[in-house]
């Protein structure tokens, strides 16, 4: 029996059609990372890798700029040219990075920028926390403290200040000095900077304890920088002549939390890593046509004590 030719062409046709599948939608997100050294960042890797491998249909990639704006810009143009579906940037700083995340933006290229913001608004998103407030509620217990020592709000304040420029130093500065203004009797008598990484704070809080006699308060606006002070102060064997309070508090054995647990810091103000917001916001943009997500995002933080860090470690 002969089979016409129309006949042909239509089996043919199903042959194909049973043969083959529409290929499926492979999403690319590039997050490119400030510093990857840095306890905070490591986090922020770790908690993105995990929640976004939920997702098997998609692939992502971390570039570490390793505190060097110039390494982070030229890691963001190369993302630029592969064309990512979705790019995730943590500024080193904000001037730095604002004009070629207006590149990206340029590209067609949704662009998250992740808790560290930048001079203009070259993004889809900005997912942050309150830096300002984390600084006033740091200040807030720091001169409750002072009060409760010497029944009113005086002292002597060191304050370890983080990569000078970065927002997060910016206004966790800003938003202690707001409070300590009020308190004429509260002193800043050393600011150091130590670019938010321990060893550096160690090192400089060992030159501030040789030229100040009495330190009643130290200030990291890291938990490290906290951390590296007391090490300092222990070795010198004047830990117990002052408290030490930070900022980040991370979960795990070397974290912030377990840090209060343990004595070393008096408080840490937990600085949330804000991926679990840029993963849902990216994956929205990647999976919804039409999704416009808010301009920004702030997610609260949460003061952690001897009275409630037991409650909150991970």
């Amino acid at each position: 029996m002969k089979i016409g030719s129309m006949a042909l062409a239509a089996l043919a046709a199903l042959s194909v059609g049973c043969g083959s599948q529409p290929a499926k939608k492979q999403y690319f997100v590039a997050f490119s990372q400030c510093n990857n050294a840095e306890p905070y960042r490591a986090a922020q890797n770790a908690l993105m890798t995990k929640l976004f491998a939920a997702y098997p249909d998609l692939k992502l990639v971390i570039a570490d700029a390793q505190q060097d704006n110039s390494k982070q810009v030229a890691q963001v143009e190369t993302f630029i040219r592969q064309k990512p579906d979705l790019l995730i940037v943590a500024p080193n700083e904000r001037a730095a990075l604002t004009a070629v995340m207006g590149q990206a933006m340029g590209a067609g290229i949704p662009t998250i920028c992740l808790e560290r913001d930048i001079l203009q608004p070259n993004y889809t998103s900005y997912i942050r926390s309150d830096n300002f407030a984390i600084g006033r509620k740091a200040g807030e217990f720091i001169a409750d403290y002072l009060n409760k020592k010497y029944g009113s709000p005086k002292g002597r304040v060191v304050q370890l200040r983080g990569l000078l420029g970065v927002e997060g130093e910016i206004n966790r500065d800003a938003g202690a000095k707001a409070v300590f203004a009020k308190y004429p009797g509260i002193q800043i008598v050393a600011e150091p900077v130590a670019d938010w990484i321990q060893a550096k704070a160690k090192d400089r809080m060992t030159e501030v304890l040789r030229s100040q006699p009495k330190i009643d308060v130290v200030y990291g606006h890291n938990d490290p920088m906290a951390i590296g002070a007391y090490l300092a102060a222990k070795e010198l064997d004047r830990d117990k002549e002052m408290i030490f309070v930070g900022v980040d508090g991370l979960g795990g054995p070397a974290g912030g939390i377990k840090k209060v647990m343990d004595g070393v810091l008096a408080a840490t103000f937990v600085y949330p890593l804000c991926v679990d917001k840029a993963v849902e916001v990216g994956n929205r943009i990647l999976r919804e046509p039409g999704f416009k997500p808010e301009k920004q995002y702030a997610i609260d933080s949460t003061m952690v004590t001897p009275a409630n860090a037991a409650s909150l470690y991970q």
